[in-house]
């Protein structure tokens, strides 16, 4: 999904004599929110799946992904993509690209070239080490050795979108509970729709939506998703779960091309109308992000035809993730609970039916009439 315009050149800064400011004056450029990323890749290590951890640590992401991946690969450069391409993220300074090998260069320069970042390659040696000098063939790039020069690469113009605050640390540890994700678990079995699907908005017959969640609720559950999880897949599905209150099994009937950007709007599917069959949902805008985080990560990893979010094999990595969160659904009082109360019952909605069902007698006993 490469940007509709040209990427910008590639910026090369020489730090001729490895002065500690230039080091100190990208670093402190550093400020994801503000859509910049300085890049410091961890000492000892030339592997290319080491430098997307690192990126994805420098977007305040937990740099292993938890999941499931066909061979045991896990698609860290895919995920780093998918995360630079959805976020406010314009510029990517790396230091240290003198210790680059060639492939990890070229890694970069098409993560550049899919996310359109200004990409800046901060090198501290005299002159362009052969490796960097091989990978930078293939791009159109400029070198300066002016300090002011690299600076203003390493800012670039200020967003204009507000950052998000972060929570203070007493409150980060704290449950956030949410009626939304009652149903997260229910065991419901809707399937997608094999043939072309262009739902209708939602309409709910049979259950009453989701509580919209408060400004100050919504700017916590945000920060909360994107520091648990690297993999979008996972953070979309609870982020979707929040607005839809839909079971995992229907969430796993989204594919990417069931969310539609421009509408803003997210397509469940359900055949058998078990809820409330085929229906678009609207799309908050704090769940874009994650949402479009997903489809860039399906279509770079999976295909066309995967799901969009969590599939059913994927439900402990998914609890997980809320939990790592702290976002929960009701919980039972407390003379109920089937377990100690740091145990998160995901079930309990699905248990009070059952129990409620049980109570019906199948049929009343009637005098014979004999």
């Amino acid at each position: 999904m490469p940007p509709a315009t040209r990427p910008p050149s590639v910026t090369v800064v020489i730090d001729r004599d490895d002065n500690v400011i230039h080091t100190h004056t990208a670093l402190a450029a550093h400020h994801p929110p503000s859509g910049r990323i300085t890049l410091h890749p961890g000492p000892g290590t030339t592997s290319e799946t080491g430098l997307a951890h690192d990126l994805l640590a420098a977007l305040g992401k937990p740099p292993l992904l938890t999941g499931r991946f066909p061979g045991g690969r896990q698609p860290a450069w895919e995920a780093a993509t998918a995360w630079m391409t959805a976020l406010p993220v314009t510029r990517l300074t790396v230091l240290r690209a003198h210790r680059l090998t060639t492939h990890r260069t070229m890694r970069l320069l098409e993560l550049r070239a899919l996310t359109g970042i200004h990409l800046t390659l901060v090198c501290h040696r005299p002159r362009l080490p052969a490796a960097l000098y091989r990978a930078l063939q293939t791009a159109d790039y400029s070198v300066t050795t002016d300090l002011d020069a690299a600076r203003r690469h390493y800012y670039g113009m200020p967003i204009a979108e507000p950052p998000l605050a972060d929570e203070s640390a007493g409150t980060a540890g704290r449950w956030l509970t949410l009626p939304a994700l009652e149903r997260l678990i229910s065991y419901d079995s809707p399937r997608p729709c094999i043939d072309p699907c262009s739902p209708p908005p939602i309409i709910w017959r049979h259950r009453p939506p989701p509580v919209p969640l408060t400004a100050h609720t919504t700017q916590k559950v945000a920060h909360r998703l994107h520091a648990a999880t690297a993999h979008p897949r996972l953070a979309a599905a609870v982020a979707a779960a929040l607005f839809t209150g839909a079971s995992l099994q229907q969430l796993s009937t989204a594919r990417p091309r069931d969310y539609d950007t421009a509408a803003a709007t997210l397509a469940l599917h359900d055949r058998a109308r078990y809820t409330d069959g085929c229906a678009a949902h609207p799309v908050p805008p704090w769940a874009g992000t994650f949402l479009r985080a997903a489809v860039c990560f399906t279509r770079l990893a999976s295909g066309e035809d995967q799901e969009l979010l969590a599939a059913p094999g994927d439900r402990a990595h998914l609890l997980r993730v809320a939990e790592t969160a702290r976002v929960r659904p009701p919980q039972p009082p407390a003379a109920r609970r089937k377990g100690p109360v740091s145990h998160v019952e995901w079930d309990w909605r699905e248990r009070q039916e059952a129990e409620r069902y049980e109570a019906v007698p199948a049929r009343r006993a009637r005098p014979s009439r004999r």
